[in-house]
């Protein structure tokens, strides 16, 4: 099982800073802005792009062992079947909730501080034509289909983080049943964990690294000259989700017992990989293996945070809401009550739709703008030249959704650990690495 090692005691010498994980990425975040900025013909080399994109690979790689083990290993443990789909209704229940209060949240600030309007500028039809054709063949009937593989292997080789979770489910549920002759499986199972743990432990030591050549290559590339009059977006995006983390987050997290301010000084690590990478599923491992550290149940951890990579986009919820208010606004395109009430309900159901799609953020705001006024498709590519820019804002909120949701409902189970929870927050343990957490008992 994952827990507190022995070997990270609270009175251990402090570690220097400069081998502290999440220092290491911030020089490499800075360090490569510095770059970008300076010698932008040398950031945009593929070499550079490369060393981001390399990282977040082998992060990928990991992704469908680690939930396979984590989900297996946790079901299997437990002796009632019917917890488990009690833990899974009742993560769904709060994923829609949730998402629906981060909806409301950019269709709110987006009418009160209205960045659109005024908006002079244009954008390249032609750069969002791929996006808008990959949004209208993507139906709610395909998502739910995909979520079946085609065989085990195929899921495990794409990655598919949904199609993995049911096999794991099903696997889990069957070892379940088996009882004691599944002891034997059930303990290979838990062994593999720890050892694609000790992988992840490899892995993240090139966070920095990737974390440097993903944000040379982004501002070499746009620049902050890409920002323009667009800049205003950016600004009530980055606010938006802010205040989302602060006030909803925050006061679901007191709700539960945790301060929002000590949990995020607590996966800081995470938020800067994240930031880094501008993809959430590069710190999805140290994530889960965290939060287990926090004093998360197991099968919770397993269930809810996979699950919540697909149900549970906060920042995406957001970002659709904010800025299809936005291409409203730049066209002078007045939204009627009803209209901005349709925003909400067909936002929510393409948040699911393409989940795992490629520029998914970017597809689902296309589905939502079709339906609400196909008009307001072409101002898609008014933002398309900032939506990197954005796409780290919504990993960022997504991964801090998902975190303080798994808290949330492992307490709803009466499953969280309070003293590892209070001595995590409260920095009485080593966190700073990913080894400080996994011992082999």
């Amino acid at each position: 099982m994952v827990a507190i090692s022995a070997s990270s005691p609270a009175g251990a010498a402090a570690k220097p800073f400069y081998k502290i994980l999440y220092v290491q990425v911030l020089i490499g975040i800075v360090l490569g802005a510095l770059f970008g900025w300076l010698l932008p013909e040398y950031a945009t080399n593929a070499w550079v792009k490369a060393l981001g994109d390399g990282f977040v690979k082998l992060i990928k790689m990991l992704i469908a062992p680690i939930i396979f083990c984590t989900v297996v290993s946790g079901i299997a443990h437990i002796s009632d079947a019917r917890k488990v789909g009690r833990v899974g209704v009742k993560a769904l229940v709060y994923f829609e909730i949730v998402s629906s209060f981060a909806l409301v949240f950019g269709l709110v600030f987006g009418n009160l501080l209205r960045p659109g309007a005024g908006f002079t500028g244009h954008g390249d039809a032609a750069a969002v034509a791929g996006f808008e054709k990959q949004a209208g063949a993507h139906h709610a009937v395909d998502f739910v289909l995909d979520i079946i593989p085609d065989s085990v292997v195929g899921a495990f080789a794409k990655g598919d983080v949904l199609q993995v979770l049911l096999f794991a489910i099903l696997f889990g549920f069957a070892l379940m049943a088996l009882g004691q002759r599944g002891k034997t499986i059930l303990s290979l199972v838990d062994d593999l964990a720890h050892a694609v743990f000790g992988v992840i432990n490899i892995v993240m030591k090139a966070a920095p690294i990737g974390a440097f050549g993903a944000m040379a290559f982004t501002v070499g590339k746009y620049g902050a000259h890409s920002l323009g009059n667009l800049l205003g977006l950016v600004a009530t995006f980055y606010l938006t989700s802010a205040l989302f983390i602060i006030l909803i987050l925050g006061s679901i997290a007191r709700i539960a017992g945790f301060n929002i301010f000590k949990f995020l000084n607590y996966i800081k690590s995470e938020l800067l990989i994240v930031l880094g990478t501008s993809s959430s599923e590069s710190a999805l491992p140290a994530l889960m293996e965290k939060l287990e550290r926090l004093g998360c149940s197991k099968p919770v951890v397993g269930l809810v945070v996979p699950t919540g990579y697909s149900f549970n986009l906060d920042g995406t919820n957001i970002y659709m809401t904010l800025a299809t208010l936005f291409i409203a606004q730049a066209l002078s395109v007045d939204l009627s009550f009803s209209q901005q009430m349709t925003i909400l309900i067909v936002a929510m159901l393409t948040s699911k739709g393409a989940s795992g799609v490629t520029g998914a953020g970017f597809i689902t705001l296309a589905g939502t703008l079709a339906v609400v006024d196909p008009a307001l498709v072409p101002g898609m590519a008014i933002v398309l030249g900032v939506d990197k820019f954005m796409s780290e804002c919504r990993a960022l909120t997504n991964i801090i959704g998902n975190g303080v949701a798994t808290v949330v409902i492992s307490w709803s189970e009466g499953e969280l650990d309070r003293a590892k929870l209070k001595a995590a927050l409260d920095r009485k343990v080593d966190v700073s690495d990913v080894r400080a957490g996994v011992s082999t008992g």
